[in-house]
């Protein structure tokens, strides 16, 4: 049986102790923040990746505490020349773990290193665009398609090896609602997606392998959709994934939502999950999130997180829970530090379920 602790007093001990862990950086609260859609800022309609010259400058003005001048010539737009753009985040991190019954364990770590370049054949029109994490561990793609947008940008065909369009794109590939869907920035597949953009609205479709970017083994699809109505204070959107594979079918849906109430940005998002292939058949999952985001001041966000994962509804007490507080400060331009930590809250007998875990990054960004 999980010992329960109602949130409020989890939250409150994760203030007071610090001691909740790894990194929890989440991008899309930029968004509920300022009202706007992913594809504001970003390449990617769907978000994430290579941000366009309006995400380069509201990151380079908007976002930090002091911008160093360098003159409006010498802002970096990430356009070398009207043909080519490219873009790079950087992660650098140093953890301690604590686990029951096990030594704790400190290291320093590179989350991620990534280049974005894109290769605009007709500028506004037609490019083909790269993400490629090159840090650690060698060099690894991750997104190469083209994309062709229509006249008015009010839609778009790309083609390649692309994240799939599913929830709130988090930067945090931990997060249980990523972990245990299957979609997440580690994830990408290979396949085809065509997306709309026309006034509130947002909705991408895609039809990929369903293999994780790994070699096709049978002619079944994977479906991935997501629908978003923003509005300059709210947004809302549905997601649904179906998978169908001979190792075994799986179907996901779900609802996220963002809302601004004063300087507090909220994110939240539900998915059901549902798996067949297993020996008693049937396996249905339950996994959310909600997160604050207070901007104290300028370049000052707190962030406290609560995330809940139910591994099998017809199995009692097996719920686990995360519980995350994370401070972080934009010095200047191009810099962001992190400070944080997450507590785990599982089943007793398992030892890595209940760890605590707290981090310090380093994230340089442009």
């Amino acid at each position: 049986m999980v010992a329960r602790i109602p949130m409020l007093a989890r939250m409150a001990m994760a203030l007071l102790c610090l001691i909740a862990g790894s990194w929890a950086h989440a991008e899309p609260y930029f968004a509920v923040r300022e009202g706007l859609k992913c594809v504001a800022c970003h390449v990617n309609p769907t978000g994430g990746g290579l941000r366009n010259a309006f995400g380069a400058a509201w990151g380079q003005t908007s976002l930090p505490a002091n911008t160093i001048d360098l003159g409006k010539s010498d802002m970096w737009t990430g356009s070398i020349s009207r043909y080519l753009s490219i873009g790079t985040n950087l992660r650098a991190t140093a953890n301690y773990t604590d686990t029951p019954h096990q030594k704790s364990t400190s290291d320093f770590d590179i989350e991620e290193g990534r280049l974005y370049v894109e290769l605009a054949a007709i500028p506004e029109r037609f490019s083909i665009y790269f993400d490629q994490r090159i840090a650690p561990n060698g060099s690894i793609n991750m997104e190469a398609y083209g994309r062709y947008w229509s006249a008015g940008h009010t839609w778009y065909v790309k083609a390649g090896q692309l994240y799939l369009p599913y929830g709130l794109r988090l930067e945090d590939d931990s997060a249980f609602i990523r972990q245990v869907s299957g979609i997440n920035m580690t994830t990408p597949d290979r396949g085809v997606e065509a997306g709309v953009e026309r006034g509130p609205w947002s909705a991408q479709l895609a039809v990929s392998n369903g293999t994780a970017g790994a070699a096709e083994v049978d002619n079944s699809k994977q479906v991935s959709a997501r629908a978003e109505f923003v509005q300059a204070r709210w947004r809302a959107g549905i997601s649904l994934n179906s998978n169908n594979a001979d190792a075994g079918d799986r179907q996901l849906g779900g609802i996220f939502a963002g809302v601004r109430t004063g300087p507090i940005s909220w994110l939240a998002e539900a998915d059901y999950i549902k798996d067949k292939g297993f020996p008693d058949g049937e396996r249905k999952q339950v996994v959310g999130l909600l997160e604050g985001n207070w901007l104290i001041a300028k370049g000052h966000n707190l962030k406290l997180t609560a995330e809940h994962f139910d591994p099998d509804r017809d199995v009692d007490e097996d719920e686990r829970e995360r519980y995350s507080v994370v401070y972080e400060f934009t010095p200047i331009q191009f810099l962001q530090l992190r400070f944080g930590g997450r507590i785990y809250d599982g089943i007793p007998q398992n030892d890595s379920d209940n760890r605590k875990l707290a981090f310090v990054q380093m994230n340089g960004y442009f």
